[in-house]
């Protein structure tokens, strides 16, 4: 039986896992990565990119259709598009492919080792990975779990060949007419949008009385308004209940029961933090309810056993992982480090776009600023105006120090980094209103929104 003894064993090959045992390597440690599926985790392979390449689709799709109902900047089609699932699902799997390549190069440049295999703690030193080629025991100095998560089910819901999570309904060979999608956070929109534009009828159920309830509603007005010009219909207040030959049962508020039918149900209800069958139970590590508590070092209440991303709590983002793992790595090889962001972004793909950094708003002693984009010029050549977006920062009365910044709107997920950088490092007012913005570029909005904090917006 092979036994290894390297500097880090890092068990997870996702945007958390592959990260830290990257800059590991380029910090000279000798690194093992075990990953029981492909390279880059439920981000690259099941989510994030997969899911994005599917609204890209999705858009692509809708854009043509609109011009073969009609002119679109002077442009007709004489016919309708036709979306073939496979095909699509054969493209968005191409893009998986590539960045799952491109992680393997990095790993393998950094001098990583690779083991494909499933990895089960003894106890928080030991761990047996189970391979093609047998079993191999790491006895690693350090430990950094980065196993992510995994979609949650209801309890009167289990997953089947109806009953879906998002895994399955980003692998669809063909086009469900009927979808319903349970729960309306930001992944149920975000997949339910990209079905309603390929053609599906999609209905979505929400306990809570609006959709996308994590976000304020001057922010989710516009999307909602949106999503019913598709045809997408809600059903909130409501309770999935089960699911039978003539559909999905649904309780509304009042008692009031429906049953809605459907060729597949996308259940999309949240994620779990995946701590079962790697031996979590044998680490003698702290837990902080379901995720495993760390301190502002993301190490654990075992020495030298580090946890990183959705396992250890909100946001579930893949780039909170990523800036966690590289932490680690730097805090293994002796520099000194913490995790203490001023604001971590979100983003929202739905169409239109939703972006929040910071705080809300509503917080005392604080100044609101929008700005429509309606009233900007690149806005309106791409068609980003329509629905009533806006970019809105929240700032300090007194200070002028930005605390927050939210944007809904087509595209406005680019700028994300832009209104991050502007509150980690304590920009105020004064500081956007005297850079000068490139024009035509969305990017001036958030100029403007800052003017119209200082009380003289130039057009609006």
């Amino acid at each position: 039986m092979t036994e290894l003894f390297p500097k880090v064993l890092v068990i997870g090959g996702g945007p958390g896992g592959y990260v830290a045992a990257i800059r590991c390597g380029q910090l000279g440690l000798d690194t093992v990565l075990v990953e029981a599926d492909r390279l880059g985790g439920t981000c690259l392979i099941r989510g994030c990119i997969p899911s994005k390449s599917m609204i890209e689709a999705a858009d692509k799709y809708d854009l043509i259709a609109k011009a073969a109902k009609g002119l679109i900047h002077g442009i007709s089609l004489e016919a309708s598009p036709k979306a073939d699932m496979a095909d699509v699902i054969a493209w968005k799997d191409g893009v998986v492919d590539k960045l799952n390549g491109g992680v393997t190069s990095l790993l393998r440049r950094a001098k990583v080792k690779i083991l494909h295999g499933w990895g089960r703690f003894s106890d928080a030193k030991t761990c047996h990975v189970d391979t093609p080629d047998g079993t191999i025991i790491i006895r690693p100095e350090h430990v950094i779990l980065a196993t992510g998560s995994k979609p949650v089910a209801l309890p009167n819901l289990a997953f089947d060949s109806t009953v879906i999570s998002s895994t399955e309904a980003l692998s669809l060979n063909s086009l469900p007419n009927r979808l319903v999608v349970v729960g309306a956070g930001y992944i149920g929109m975000e997949l339910g949008g990209a079905f309603a534009k390929l053609g599906s009828n999609v209905t979505i159920v929400e306990a809570a009385d609006r959709i996308l309830p994590q976000y304020d509603e001057k922010l989710v007005a516009p999307v909602k308004k949106a999503f019913e010009s598709k045809g997408v219909n809600f059903k909130l207040s409501a309770k999935a209940e089960a699911i039978s030959e003539d559909g999905l049962s649904i309780t509304m508020e009042g008692g009031h029961h429906e049953i809605l039918a459907a060729d597949k149900v996308l259940v999309t209800v949240g994620r779990a933090p995946l701590t079962e069958g790697w031996g979590l139970e044998e680490m003698a590590v702290k837990m902080d309810g379901r995720f495993v508590a760390v301190d502002e070092q993301c190490a654990t209440s075992s020495r030298n056993v580090w946890a990183i991303g959705d396992l250890v709590g909100e946001p579930m983002l893949a780039h909170k992982a990523s800036a966690q793992g590289e932490m680690v790595a730097e805090i293994i090889a002796g520099k000194r480090r913490r995790f203490d962001p001023v604001a971590i972004p979100s983003v929202c793909y739905t169409d239109p776009e939703i972006v929040c950094v910071g705080i809300g708003p509503g917080a005392h002693e604080t100044t609101e600023s929008v700005f429509p984009l309606a009233a900007n010029g690149r806005a309106l050549t791409m068609g980003a105006d329509e629905g009533g977006g806006f970019i809105r920062i929240i700032s300090e009365k007194h200070s002028h120090r930005i605390l927050g910044v939210q944007a809904v709107g087509r595209h406005v997920s680019e700028l994300s980094a832009t209104f991050t950088h502007a509150i980690e490092n304590g920009l105020v007012l004064e500081d956007v209103a005297g850079v000068i913005h490139a024009h035509p570029t969305l990017s001036e909005a958030f100029h403007e929104a800052a003017l119209q904090g200082l009380g003289h917006a130039i057009h609006v």
